[in-house]
């Protein structure tokens, strides 16, 4: 056990009572000091202690130790200076959180990246807009559970719509959401979007923005800092989308007492999951209807009696069955992988085959 005690000024950047367990479960400090992680750049980190901002690199060795779970914005670290000498990161405070999803590693499989860590709230910022699509809601709902971190969707430009038109976004919304996830409609450019957020943004809390490019992630934060720390910039007429004003992920101190990270709007979220039955806790829906189909063994697909196809609308059922598949395909292994791509070339040519029989 060590003599760490924790500062006001720790606090005030995220240190919650169950890191400052953590932190004091470590062995005796020889020196270090415990820092929070606010920003990652090629070769160096981004370190805070609650009073200032440093620049550390990282060590070979824990370079090597994290290879496979690397450092993240929102990580707690204990880090040292020698003498008149650079900052650097001693080790990662096992995280208590994390939101990750799955990309591509150039060889047809899938790898695991860490957007953040030690978040309270993920905080689902959708335009009303073009921006808006419930499919991609269900799919970022999906994200924040799988790390078992509470969300709030955030759906901003409230006030570029007509009441009516507001309430049928909010309906569908609502239907995609289910039940117990709190829901705002705000425009994100005035202050009252903050009052409306400090509930979840209190001392010692840290909430996440996630949402495409565009939603009004950067232009929340910034009302959310009480001042322009993310550059802005206006959606293209033609499609509606962002511009990726934000390059990097970055933790911000908010007027309410919180952290805020701000985020890149994400072009790919492949969720990070093995098992598709984990997709139960966000399509609840699914799960309580499936319980009143003909068949215990229903697929909720063709089946008759299927009381998830005859309750629910079809796109909701199709985006449950997308995400149930790609949750199977990155459980494959390079074996299986292989295996499958030749069974859908067989399969391509015994339809090309078919195609061609038909026309003759």
């Amino acid at each position: 056990m060590n003599s760490f005690s924790p500062t006001d000024a720790l606090i005030g950047i995220g240190l919650t009572a169950a890191m400052l367990q953590q932190l004091i479960a470590r062995p005796a400090y020889q020196g270090e000091s415990p820092m929070r992680v606010i920003e990652i750049h090629r070769d160096a980190v981004c370190l805070h202690d609650g009073q200032r901002e440093c620049l550390a690199t990282l060590p070979p060795t824990l370079v090597q130790t994290l290879i496979d779970d690397s450092l993240a914005v929102g990580d707690w670290v204990l880090a040292d200076q020698p003498a008149a000498g650079r900052w650097r990161v001693v080790e990662r405070v096992p995280p208590l959180t994390q939101i990750a999803r799955r990309t591509n590693d150039g060889r047809g499989a899938a790898k695991r990246q860490v957007l953040v860590a030690n978040v309270d709230t993920a905080l689902l910022v959708m335009g009303l807009d073009r921006d808006f699509n419930p499919r991609r809601l269900e799919r970022y709902l999906a994200l924040a559970h799988l790390a078992a971190v509470p969300a709030v969707l955030v759906l901003t430009k409230a006030d570029t719509l007509e009441a009516a038109a507001l309430q049928r976004r909010l309906d569908e919304a609502r239907d995609a959401l289910g039940s117990g996830t709190p829901m705002l409609a705000l425009d994100a450019r005035c202050a009252r979007s903050a009052a409306a957020l400090a509930p979840w943004l209190a001392r010692g809390q840290t909430a996440v923005l996630l949402g495409s490019s565009g939603a009004g992630k950067s232009t929340l934060t910034n009302s959310l800092c009480g001042q322009d720390m993310q550059d802005t910039g206006e959606v293209r007429i033609d499609d509606g989308r962002g511009r990726h004003t934000t390059t990097t992920r970055t933790l911000r101190f908010a007027t309410a007492g919180g952290c805020v990270i701000d985020t890149p709007g994400l072009r790919a979220l492949r969720l990070d999951i093995d098992d598709a039955s984990e997709l139960a806790g966000v399509f609840d829906d699914v799960s309580t209807l499936a319980l009143r189909c003909r068949f215990r063994d229903c697929r909720h697909h063709s089946e008759p009696g299927c009381a998830v196809r005859e309750s629910l609308p079809a796109e909701r059922v199709n985006n449950f069955h997308k995400l149930q598949r790609e949750a199977r395909r990155d459980s494959l292994n390079a074996l299986q992988r292989r295996e499958q791509r030749a069974t859908w070339k067989i399969r391509g040519r015994e339809a090309a085959i078919r195609m061609r029989a038909k026309r003759g």
